[in-house]
């Protein structure tokens, strides 16, 4: 399918009308969120540990006095786990789970050091189990962090998986340390700075409810996959990448990092999370990956919804002054991962553009422009 055929699509899936609808979510949780912030206040006389910011970053840090930070931040890996399930694999779901957690605690500049994972199941089976051991091992040997504990819990009445599985989840909480002279939150990005991207493995954890849905429609994710080259399962099973050994290696060097984002749910309307107020036009993409033009292709999934939902092969974007990029790029490539300069830094504060497709948006949603 060529780029101009996907343009063309304007009607078909939508991450909503599969289930997932984010700005009801955001809504929903505003009591919640309301309670949670109010919390904050509970360390004010202590001091140590205190929150550094409000909620919505990728990770918050807390102030542990003597100018040193532990940021903390904590995720899961979502519909990913029903395909595990279906296939019958889950080695690999565990990697899954340490990198969403350690890939949002890097956007503040912390090294991460250890993750407290909890797993709810219907039924404790032992191989299952040792499976998801065997991903989180591999996750924390990649990341070098440790895992001091976790929680397992049989909530069977709870969980209600896909076909004749009974479901179960998989979710950590992560912590790191940063100099709180070093926290960033995009305070620094000034227009002009360019959009450094680091390519992704594919899907990563996000967008599956829509991916399923349009890739998978008769649940058999056995089924070779010719566009894939391989099958539907082992395409969806693919680990996210871990991108802590690149981020230590440039908080090593000498570079004037302003700001990095985690391209995970909400795509690339995530890099309005920076605390400047600018804008982001993103002009030079790469081909999308075979997974996501076949999402596209068999879901007829327009191209706002695409690039609003998934990271459509990058899962990190660096920003910083434009004659630093070049290291950023040469430092990507040493740790495995293709980069290049995706566009640049705008004063249209809140606004995303791809003008190479046409789309624009503000608050949360890419649209055709």
């Amino acid at each position: 399918m060529t780029e101009h055929e996907m343009a063309e699509s304007n009607e078909g899936m939508t991450y909503g009308a599969s289930g997932v609808d984010t700005g009801a979510a955001g809504r929903a949780l505003k009591g919640l969120a309301d309670c949670v912030v109010e919390t904050h206040s509970f360390r004010d006389a202590a001091g140590v540990g205190r929150p550094l910011r409000g909620l919505g970053y990728y990770a918050n840090v807390l102030d542990m006095g003597d100018g040193r930070g532990l940021a903390v931040a904590a995720d899961g890996v979502g519909t990913k786990l029903i395909v595990a399930e279906m296939v019958g694999r889950y080695d690999t779901v565990g990697i899954d789970c340490i990198a969403m957690n350690v890939n949002d605690l890097i956007c503040v500049g912390a090294e991460p050091i250890a993750m407290l994972d909890y797993v709810a199941v219907g039924t404790a089976d032992q191989d299952v189990l040792a499976q998801v051991g065997q991903g989180l091992l591999e996750g924390a040997r990649q990341c070098e962090i440790t895992i001091p504990g976790g929680e397992l819990a049989q909530v069977k009445e709870m969980l209600r998986g896909e076909g004749a599985t009974e479901g179960f989840d998989l979710v950590g909480t992560a912590v790191g340390t940063v100099p709180l002279d070093r926290v960033m939150w995009g305070q620094d990005i000034v227009p002009g700075d360019v959009v450094v991207g680091i390519a992704s493995k594919g899907l990563h954890s996000n967008g599956y409810t829509l991916a399923r849905k349009a890739l998978c429609p008769d649940g058999d994710y056995s089924r070779h996959d010719d566009d894939l080259g391989r099958t539907v399962g082992d395409e969806l099973l693919e680990p996210t990448a871990l991108y802590v050994a690149f981020a230590k290696d440039l908080f090593r060097q000498d570079i004037p990092l302003h700001a990095i984002c985690h391209i995970t749910g909400d795509g690339y309307m995530n890099l309005t999370r920076v605390e400047a107020d600018v804008g982001f036009c993103l002009d030079d993409f790469p081909d999308p990956l075979p997974v996501f033009k076949a999402i596209q292709s068999r879901g007829n999934v327009d191209l706002a919804e695409m690039y609003t939902v998934f990271n459509m092969g990058i899962g990190l974007c660096v920003i910083l002054p434009a004659d630093h990029a070049d290291a950023v790029v040469a430092t990507s490539t040493r740790h495995g991962y293709a980069a290049r300069v995706l566009g640049q830094v705008t004063d249209r504060a809140g606004l995303v553009e791809i003008p190479q497709h046409g789309l624009a948006g503000r608050g949360g949603k890419l649209e055709r422009v």
